[in-house]
């Protein structure tokens, strides 16, 4: 068990026990349970809408759909991101019950929930989002869908995790990473996961996230030193003002939400950007602009939202914030006690679906 760890009170090491015994009790879901009549794939395909698309007023048939930014529409097809994301809460609570207890019986069951997304023929998922956050009359896929696999991240470190438990054959063991191997080709050279990694805003940062998390996984220091690259020479400043906010994340209808998730996320590929070599916490450019930077902007303002200077979100402004791994990763990593204390103090995890959409890792001591 990392040293790091003990830095955990009682009271979120008993929360884990708890989520890791309720995830004994479900039953694995996948994307082959359900079907949308409007998906052009198969049954194994990954299938999506986008969230702020609404049936056109204008229309008989409510095609083509509109955009109503920050407003996220009840009605659109998201069974397949719901299952998705059941699988690796599951998968991320077992394993951390199992880090921390060391019962088989969780590394057991984290095992049933992955064979059955990603290696079953009869159940598991295809390693590509071509389906991904459609738009009804509009299109049947775009690489803004890419970012519905960012809540994958969590899914890697759990396979490390419970990598040697004698549930997770190496047979197991590399079957999963041969799915991750394709995913990442996949979003590295589709035009759709060119468009992602090109994007910007928060939609590049989790395409980095995600390159990174799945290449450390394989051991593809190639796009490791490239995600490194892109960290210090494109997202830091061609994304971040000079007093260390997100000014793209700032114009949209969501700003507080938005700032929040897109330093999350930044700080993940920091996180594991500077495991891999070359501390990134440190890193900064001539004007003073980095990680360190970004936190000193928005702490102030996870601390004390009523502080906020800019207009409050259109949606679950109220709810937020809530307990972000970035908090503890850059504690740990600046040694900035207030930033432990702070992630601590807030709510572990939400009841609104909107913000449990925009918190990527739901286990952060599977990363430490």
């Amino acid at each position: 068990m990392n040293h790091k760890m003990s830095l955990l009170s009682e009271k979120y090491k008993n929360w884990i026990i708890a989520k890791a015994d309720k995830s004994l009790m479900e039953i694995p879901m996948h994307i082959t349970d359900v079907t949308s009549d409007q998906s052009p794939g198969g049954i194994h395909d990954y299938y999506s809408n986008g969230d702020y698309w609404w049936p056109n007023p204008e229309t008989s048939n409510g095609l083509p759909y509109i955009q109503r930014d920050g407003e996220s529409n009840p009605n659109c097809f998201t069974a397949h991101r719901e299952i998705l994301r059941h699988t690796r809460t599951n998968i991320a609570h077992l394993a951390a019950g199992y880090l921390l207890a060391d019962k088989e019986v969780y590394a057991e069951k984290a095992i049933q929930f992955l064979k059955e997304f990603f290696i079953d023929d009869a159940t598991k998922m295809n390693p590509h989002l071509l389906y991904a956050q459609a738009i009804p009359g509009i299109c049947s896929g775009r690489g803004i869908g890419i970012i519905d696999t960012l809540h994958l991240i969590d899914i890697p470190m759990a396979i490390e995790t419970i990598q040697h438990s004698s549930s997770c054959t190496p047979a197991i063991f590399e079957q999963l990473k041969n799915w991750f191997k394709d995913y990442l080709q996949w979003i590295r050279t589709h035009p759709y996961g060119i468009d992602e990694m090109n994007a910007h805003n928060n939609h590049s940062v989790c395409w980095y996230a995600q390159a990174a998390c799945f290449a450390q996984f394989i051991s593809n220091n190639e796009i490791l030193d490239y995600c490194t690259k892109q960290f210090k020479d494109v997202l830091i400043p061609e994304q971040m003002a000079l007093d260390g906010s997100f000014p793209h994340e700032l114009a949209r209808t969501k700003p507080y939400g938005y700032s929040i998730f897109v330093l999350d996320n930044l700080t993940t590929l920091c996180h594991i950007l500077s495991n891999y070599g070359g501390n990134l916490w440190e890193f900064k450019l001539e004007d003073g602009r980095g990680i360190a930077k970004a936190f000193d902007f928005l702490y102030p303002y996870i601390l004390n939202k009523n502080a906020w200077p800019y207009k409050k979100d259109v949606e679950a402004f109220d709810d937020w914030p809530v307990n972000v791994s970035s908090l503890l990763f850059a504690g740990l990593a600046l040694i900035e006690e207030k930033y432990i204390a702070l992630w601590e103090q807030l709510e572990i995890e939400s009841a609104n679906r909107e913000i449990r959409r925009n918190v990527a890792i739901r286990q952060p001591i599977l990363w430490l």
